[in-house]
């Protein structure tokens, strides 16, 4: 018999998710948690093979979560359910040690063979989040900044303009449009606002 936790904010999912769950003889739902913390205490009390973990939620996220979960206990396999499938929300699930991520338009007999594919150790996501995957694999690294082009980026992105972060920075404002053109070149971008966007979406700031 495969044990499962449920940890998700709504009272009517995890409802859902159970009677999904229970209709299979092989599966068992052995407890429930509405937040992160909770599901940490949860799981840890009651040691599941998996918890059926929720990404958002009002009283502590899944992904800090997922890793106190797989940090101190690693029998303990945890399945990401969520709606959000966007590419932060994968990688920080995955780096967290999720051993799958699934999204909540999986149908009752997907979600229980995830359930059983992740009870015996193997990787389980939704077709969508592997292809996520795949692409930020193949995508190239970011490019490095020098901590002066950074520190004129951020304010930058703050809304200063040229004379401004001279005036902060203590340089002249030629300087400053030195530093910000070698930013653009790096980042391949052709004005103020791409620049910020591209670097933010590099976690460079």
């Amino acid at each position: 018999m495969i044990r499962i936790v449920l940890v998700d904010d709504h009272p009517v999912v995890r409802h859902g998710l159970r009677g999904m769950l229970e209709r299979e003889p092989d599966l068992t739902v052995v407890g429930e948690a509405s937040s992160g913390p909770e599901g940490v205490a949860t799981a840890l009390a009651l040691h599941p093979d998996i918890v059926l973990m929720d990404l958002r939620m009002p009283g502590g996220d899944g992904v800090t979560a997922t890793e106190q979960i797989t940090a101190k206990s690693t029998g303990i396999r945890v399945l990401v359910l969520t709606t959000y499938e966007s590419d932060r929300d994968i990688l920080r699930a995955i780096e967290a040690g999720a051993g799958g991520y699934l999204l909540k338009d999986a149908s009752p007999s997907e979600l229980a063979d995830a359930v059983r594919a992740a009870a015996r150790g193997e990787t389980v996501l939704a077709p969508s989040v592997a292809s996520t995957l795949v692409r930020q694999v193949r995508k190239p690294p970011p490019p490095a900044l020098s901590a002066r082009e950074t520190e004129v980026l951020r304010l930058v992105a703050k809304g200063l303009t040229n004379a401004d972060i001279g005036r902060t920075l203590y340089i002249s404002e030629a300087t400053v449009k030195t530093h910000l053109l070698r930013t653009f070149t790096k980042l391949d971008v052709t004005d103020r606002t791409a620049a910020v966007t591209t670097a933010m979406e590099h976690g460079l700031l």
